[in-house]
């Protein structure tokens, strides 16, 4: 896998698990049932991150090689970091844009 591929599909499953996590989030505010955000967004990039990445790698035509497995499993660990930072750091963002414009 070349690093172009990797920030590519990164990009591309940072954003989708972090509207995906948002729209569970929201599921399950409004069922009124709890969740853990980080774990909801954990399971969020095993999906995206992991089979996106295996869906890449079918459609190309790349090996299943040890190599690009392992790229797999820091696919899935990038796509959870990159959802979770992206996601916390807007809304603090905002709660602190609002939190300016009260005072």
């Amino acid at each position: 896998m070349t690093v172009t591929l990797f920030v590519s599909i990164l990009t591309i499953g940072a954003s989708l698990s972090v509207l995906l996590t948002e729209a569970i989030k929201k599921y399950y505010e409004n069922a009124k049932k709890e969740y853990s955000s980080n774990v909801v967004a954990l399971v969020n990039s095993v999906v995206v991150g992991g089979l996106g990445t295996a869906v890449v790698y079918m459609l190309i035509g790349i090996p299943w090689t040890a190599n690009n497995i392992v790229c797999i499993v820091c696919m899935v660990f990038a796509v959870w970091v990159g959802s979770m930072i992206g996601y916390d750091k807007i809304i603090q963002l905002l709660k602190q844009i609002s939190d300016a414009k009260k005072e």
